[in-house]
C-alpha cells in the first residue's frame, strides 16, 4: 500500500498578492473606460439602431476586461508554497511546481531590501517591492531547477530570483513558520530514505543457526 506524503501548511506568496493588488484596479479602470467610450454611440439613437456594433463592441470588451479584473481580485491569494514530507510545492493559478528535497542544497534568510537593492531596480519594480522591502524572505538554494529557467520566468515574478543561480526567493508573511516547517519536513524526509543499517537485517543473519 502506497503511503501519502504528509502535507504541511499553505503559505500565501506575498509577491503574487502584491502584484495582483497592483494590477487588478488598473485593469478594472480600463474596462470602465471602454464602457464609457460606448456610451456616446449608444446614446445616439440613429447609430444605436443602424450600427449597433459600434457600442456593442466597446461595451462587450469593457465588460470582459472588468470580469478579468474581478478574477484577478479573487485569485490574489491563490498562490502559495506548501511543504510536504518528500518535497515542497510552489503553486500559482498557472503553475504547480513540485521540488524534491533532493534538489535542495540549503536554505537561508535575508530581507528583500538586501536581495533586491532599490537602486538596482527600475521604477516599476521599485514601486512593486517598496511596501515589502523590509520583510524577510526564505531563499531555497537548489542543485538545479526542476524545469528550465526560461519556463519558470514565464510564470513567476522576477522577485523569485535574486541572480542566475538555481534557487527560489520565497516571501511569505510567516517566514519563520515556513522555514521551520520546511526544514522539519526535509529532515524527516531524509531520514525516511536512509538505507537499513547492517545487523540483524543482514543476509548472514538469515542463515539457519546450527
Amino acid at each position: 500500500m502506497i503511503s501519502m506524503a504528509k502535507a504541511g501548511r499553505r503559505y500565501p506568496l506575498l509577491i503574487y498578492t502584491r502584484m495582483m493588488d497592483r494590477w487588478w484596479p488598473a485593469v478594472f479602470c480600463i474596462g470602465l473606460a471602454m464602457i464609457a467610450l460606448a456610451w456616446p454611440f449608444y446614446s445616439d439613437l440613429y447609430i444605436r439602431l443602424t450600427e449597433p456594433w459600434r457600442w456593442m463592441t466597446s461595451a462587450g470588451l469593457g465588460a470582459a476586461v472588468i470580469f478579468i479584473s474581478l478574477i484577478m481580485l479573487a485569485l490574489r491569494k491563490s498562490a502559495y508554497v506548501q511543504p510536504f514530507s518528500d518535497r515542497f510545492q510552489l503553486v500559482t493559478p498557472l503553475l504547480r511546481l513540485n521540488i524534491s528535497y533532493r534538489r535542495v542544497r540549503r536554505t537561508t534568510t535575508a530581507t528583500m531590501y538586501s536581495l533586491f537593492p532599490p537602486r538596482a531596480l527600475s521604477g516599476t519594480r521599485r514601486a512593486i517591492l517598496e511596501p515589502l522591502a523590509s520583510l524577510t524572505a526564505v531563499v531555497v538554494e537548489l542543485n538545479s531547477f526542476p524545469i528550465s529557467p526560461a519556463a519558470l520566468k514565464l510564470f513567476l515574478s522576477p522577485f523569485f530570483f535574486k541572480d542566475k543561480t538555481p534557487h527560489f526567493v520565497i516571501l511569505v508573511q510567516n517566514w519563520m513558520g515556513f522555514s521551520t516547517e520546511l526544514e522539519s519536513m526535509r529532515a524527516s524526509g531524509n531520514e525516511s530514505v536512509q538505507p537499513p543499517r547492517p545487523g540483524n537485517y543482514s543476509i548472514l543473519s538469515r542463515l539457519p543457526k546450527k
